[in-house]
């Protein structure tokens, strides 16, 4: 054998041996749990951040979303974060007021109707946030607001008086103590139930955002919709603390600029899709319009109670929010 022929064959040996010591490369896979259907714009946006995340870190980390409650339903999500059951999801935190009233800050009754004040808002109570939920073992990578919140009912609705005694929708402490405050029944339903619980008659009303409830048709069992500009809840995006510790700095730059984008589309998205899903309810047959000024100012005085019982439940935290954000007006 001459020495170019042994040469090939070494070559061919060391290729083949190598071939078989060193499995092909397999990417870090993470799931991702969001509570609302794949069309709905915060899964739609979550779907982009993962393939942003997977082109960005090299195909090094996968990311795999679950919309609907596929996976974990709503009221799960954050807690499977935080014991590794996932790596990644979605939660609205003021779900979870209950362990911390700081989380409920963006579901204050009239303190933030718009975006531009909800984005002031958020400002105030990110530091807040962001420091519970490191002693919770989670890391934020981003959030994206909902549009303003309205009132739906399958009747006409012209004072609080009329809201009395109806079955209504509540998904946290604050839309649960709003039912009570006005006389309602309050009845807790995740998201991905919305269409069954009006179509079953288990809830006749709820507050949500026009993109809820075209999501859901509720057109099919509502008929009015009231433009009351509530608040603008928050959907967040949290790793669990373990996994992240162990993502390279390279990989963790890369992420946090999917996240960075994902919001600025996911705020863009929460506009554009305002009066979208207002002109949708309005061809499935909805009535919607702006909710009278006896109705609006019965659900004021609701709210200043539920401002200060929030203001009261938060501590120093709630009032520091409070107090920052009323100083950027």
């Amino acid at each position: 054998m001459t020495l170019t022929a042994r040469l090939m064959a070494g070559a061919a040996m060391t290729a083949l041996t190598l071939g078989t010591a060193m499995p092909a490369f397999a990417a870090e896979k993470w799931d991702m749990p969001m509570a609302y259907s794949a069309s709905n714009f915060h899964s739609e946006n979550g779907v982009q951040f993962a393939e942003c995340v997977t082109e960005a870190t090299g195909g090094e980390i996968e990311i795999t979303v679950h919309p609907g409650g596929a996976l974990f339903a709503g009221a799960d999500i954050k807690r499977a974060i935080q014991t590794g059951q996932v790596q990644i999801g979605e939660r609205l935190l003021s779900g979870h007021q209950n362990e911390n009233a700081v989380f409920g800050f963006d579901s204050i009754p009239f303190l933030a109707p718009s975006f531009e004040a909800s984005a002031k808002l958020w400002e105030a109570a990110k530091p807040k946030v962001e420091a519970v939920l490191e002693e919770q073992n989670l890391v934020l990578l981003y959030n994206v607001p909902w549009p303003p919140q309205g009132l739906y009912f399958k009747k006409e609705v012209g004072s609080v008086e009329d809201m009395k005694g109806v079955k209504f929708r509540s998904y946290n402490n604050t839309t649960a103590r709003l039912a009570e405050l006005t006389g309602m029944s309050p009845v807790t339903i995740e998201a991905a139930e919305v269409s069954q619980a009006f179509a079953t008659g288990v809830a006749e009303s709820m507050i949500s955002s026009g993109a809820t409830g075209y999501d859901q048709k509720v057109w099919e069992s509502l008929t009015h919709f009231y433009e009351v500009d509530a608040w603008l809840p928050r959907n967040y995006v949290m790793v669990n603390a373990d996994v992240w510790a162990e993502v390279t700095d390279a990989n963790k730059e890369a992420i946090t600029t999917c996240a960075t984008a994902a919001e600025e589309r996911g705020l863009q998205a929460a506009k554009d899709y305002t009066q979208f899903t207002y002109d949708g309810l309005r061809e499935g047959g909805m009535n919607v319009e702006p909710a009278s000024e006896e109705l609006m100012s019965g659900l004021r005085e609701v709210g200043e109670t539920m401002t200060q019982e929030w203001l009261e439940a938060a501590g120093e935290d709630g009032a520091a929010i409070v107090d920052d954000y009323k100083a950027m007006q």
